[in-house]
């Protein structure tokens, strides 16, 4: 009975230990598509949650409760039988802050040009080190920029590795006919770009305000609400040094689609002066979304 249990409790261990870094839902949508079968479809889907959250991304051991919580949801919109795919891909991330049961957004993200070859059942196959179809490529590259965005907000640049994993794939993929992969590519807000930006010196304080948003300031909102809400303030005050050098950049814009509604949520509590003092500099780094941030007040 004993060595029973204690078979049993190496098994739940050896399975803990072994859980990969991401929990993916993933979502194949076909409404635009016109076919009496969509099994394909289903197909892919399944395919694609499997080597998402099948594969080993890093080298750091992750429990069950640890992994990354993310979506990806892909709008097919054209589809050349047997294999040609195009469409959107949606791409949301959240982060558990710290003694809540609150997931901060850390990327909400619209791929706005995908293709790719899939035949129904075939394997997805990537490598690291080359090429090996446009899925494989498209797929671990978001599974490394989600990766570079989670570590990122938990250690200062911690996501460097992940940034430079998800530029090698861009390299790799080079040779595909796909948009989204070069920097010329129009318009210049593409996978080429989100990861070039991120490692480029120039856009250091952007990270830099993403770790201090996240580890200074939201894991402090549980029971430190002003000491969070300062810090938060002081990473929107980061972004305006980025500003002054590339306004209104692309990565800058990513940053904010996934923010917006919690910076509301975060400064309606705040000081009249600490109101004003937000909204001046909200109202400089994203007036698209000013609307959005008179709710401060």
């Amino acid at each position: 009975m004993m060595r029973n249990l204690f078979s049993i409790l190496l098994i739940i261990s050896a399975s803990l230990a072994s859980a990969q870094e991401l929990n993916c839902r993933v979502s194949v949508l076909s409404q635009q598509i016109q076919l009496s079968d969509k099994r394909v479809f289903t197909t892919l889907e399944t395919a694609i949650r499997e080597f998402m959250n099948g594969t080993k991304w890093t080298g750091d051991q992750f429990k069950r409760d640890e992994r990354i919580e993310c979506n990806l949801t892909f709008n097919i919109t054209k589809y050349n039988q047997p294999d040609e795919m195009s469409g959107t891909l949606q791409i949301q991330v959240r982060r558990p802050v710290f003694n809540t049961n609150y997931g901060s957004v850390l990327l909400n993200f619209m791929d706005e040009d995908i293709s790719f070859r899939y035949l129904e059942y075939q394997p997805i196959e990537f490598s690291d080190a080359a090429f090996v179809s446009g899925l494989a490529s498209l797929l671990g590259y978001y599974a490394y920029v989600i990766l570079a965005m989670d570590y990122d907000s938990y250690s200062l640049e911690g996501g460097t590795p992940y940034w430079q994993k998800a530029q090698q794939v861009v390299q790799n993929a080079q040779q595909d006919a796909a948009k989204g992969w070069k920097a010329n590519d129009i318009p210049p807000r593409n996978r080429f770009w989100l990861t070039e930006n991120y490692l480029n010196p120039v856009f250091k304080p952007l990270r830099e305000a993403n770790y201090k948003y996240h580890r200074m300031g939201m894991d402090n909102m549980y029971n430190k609400m002003d000491i969070g809400r300062a810090a938060v303030l002081e990473s929107l005050q980061k972004i305006q040094q980025l500003n002054k050098q590339r306004p209104a950049s692309y990565n800058m814009q990513v940053w904010f689609n996934a923010k917006t509604d919690e910076l509301v949520n975060i400064f309606k509590q705040a000081s009249p002066t600490e109101k004003a003092q937000v909204l001046q500099i909200l109202s400089e780094l994203d007036p698209t979304n000013s609307s959005k941030y008179s709710k401060i007040n």
